[in-house]
């Protein structure tokens, strides 16, 4: 289910029906449950339970400091940011900013943009059979 959940966030929005017109290059939560349905064919309520509990079991992971490898898709990783001294834009002030921690993500090679600008995405779906609800 993972790799359709993937697949489906990275096909083009014109390629959904119903995408949204007027946000061309943003996914929402909801245009993601509504690929996984379409490509799935399963029901939408299914879907968004696979897409939450998906983003759920993520949020948990990063909360515990662990490492999200996602093969084709890339890498989540909580790094520890310094604290520093920033400015307040409308008074000029200097402003503490604490230590903490912060999450980056790095693109799998398949996800990174080649010379032409184009991701090569393979949005070929694999029938596991341990995907059932």
């Amino acid at each position: 289910m993972l790799s359709i959940i993937l697949a489906c966030i990275l096909q083009p929005p014109d390629s959904v029906p119903g995408a949204a017109e007027k946000r061309p290059l943003d996914v929402i939560k909801l245009d993601i449950i509504n690929r996984v349905a379409d490509k799935t064919g399963v029901p939408k309520m299914k879907a968004e339970q696979a897409v939450v509990a998906l983003f759920h079991s993520m949020k948990e992971a990063l909360t515990r400091g662990e490492r999200i490898e996602l093969r084709g898709f890339g890498v989540f990783v909580v790094k520890p940011r310094k604290r520093g001294v920033g400015r307040n834009p409308r008074t000029g002030e200097e402003v503490a900013i604490p230590s903490g921690k912060t999450i980056r993500f790095k693109p799998g090679k398949e996800l990174q943009a080649h010379d032409g600008g184009d991701i090569d995405i393979d949005d070929s779906v694999e029938d596991d059979e341990d995907d059932e609800f």
